[in-house]
């Protein structure tokens, strides 16, 4: 690692930690020239992961369109931003984990419905109706029905 004051490679390794739920590894380093020390982090390099669109583009992953959409589908809903930060890390987590290069949309809508189902239903119906592209208030219905358990309403 070079020196960021002056340039030499020499250096050793003061402190190494594990950082940012244990998939990055922050080390302490000392330029053996000059004593200046510095940070580095070292994490495994993932391939980016490319969308298939419906229509059959392809388009790179963005995190950003992903939560935007979960955070439309939770506006005004007791919902907190910590919350929408982990469902969307533990999409892509499972999408990395799933998908090698390229992932259909159509897998990123069912994992974010999966999720916000267990978060907050209204959510859930809200991503449901713009993912589904439902049509009439039918498909609105059955997606609310589905919610609700048989045990209930009986009786």
């Amino acid at each position: 690692m070079r020196c960021p004051r002056c340039g030499n490679h020499d250096d050793k390794v003061i402190d190494s930690r594990t950082a940012r739920n244990g998939n990055v590894i922050r080390r302490r380093r000392e330029c053996l020239r000059c004593s200046y020390r510095f940070t580095t982090y070292e994490e495994v390099l993932k391939n980016r992961l490319r969308v298939i669109k419906q229509d059959g583009r392809r388009e790179d992953f963005d995190r950003h369109k992903l939560v935007n959409g979960i955070q439309r589908a939770c506006e005004k809903r007791p919902v907190s931003q910590e919350q929408i930060d982990t469902l969307a890390d533990s999409v892509i987590s499972e999408l990395e984990s799933e998908y090698d290069r390229e992932v259909p949309s159509s897998a990123i809508g069912r994992k974010v419905m999966d999720k916000l189902k267990a978060l907050d239903e209204v959510a859930y119906v809200r991503f449901a109706s713009v993912y589904r592209q439902f049509t009439d208030v039918s498909q609105f219905l059955a997606a609310i029905k589905g919610l609700i358990p048989e045990t209930e309403g009986k009786g």
